[in-house]
């Protein structure tokens, strides 16, 4: 069953934020987007299709995505960048009373301070969305599957 428009508003809002936090910050804010035992992978659309589950990017708690925050601001050298997610075409069917099955498409521009804007990444977020105890919506499963095979190695920040 699909959302009604006040629930597909909610979870369009949702995915907003997602790419608000990833793009201007804070990213700390990040991880409470997601229920505290949860599944965030990037994986290359070849081994989805293939059902293997070799990920470039694994976090199974929010505990693991604080860390990856902060390795990212803290230990990981890498030269600064901006990032820009575009999310599209956010399509949702209801899995059950506190829970959906989202599909999107995002697209990731990459700014180096003295390049032009690149494409990072492109593909679609397979996402199984929950109201948590509070009230929220948050990510419980979020499996960012990249068209490409190739990755580029500057892929620092999740996406």
């Amino acid at each position: 069953m699909r959302p009604d428009p006040a629930q597909q508003r909610e979870l369009e809002e949702l995915y907003d934020r997602y790419g608000q936090l990833l793009d201007d910050g804070p990213l700390a804010d990040w991880p409470a987007l997601f229920t505290e035992q949860c599944m965030y992978q990037i994986l290359p659309r070849d081994n989805f299709d293939q059902g293997l589950p070799l990920a470039i990017m694994r976090c199974e708690s929010r505990g693991m995505l604080r860390d990856r925050v902060r390795s990212v601001q803290e230990t990981i050298m890498h030269e600064p960048r901006y990032l820009r997610h575009q999310i599209t075409n956010v399509s949702a069917r209801q899995l059950d009373a506190a829970g959906w099955e989202v599909i999107a498409n995002y697209l990731v521009v990459e700014v180096l301070p003295d390049e032009l804007p690149k494409i990072l990444s492109v593909g679609r977020y397979l996402d199984r969305v929950v109201r948590d105890t509070d009230g929220a919506l948050r990510f419980r499963e979020k499996r960012v599957v990249y068209d490409s095979v190739l990755v580029p190695n500057t892929i620092v920040y999740p996406l």
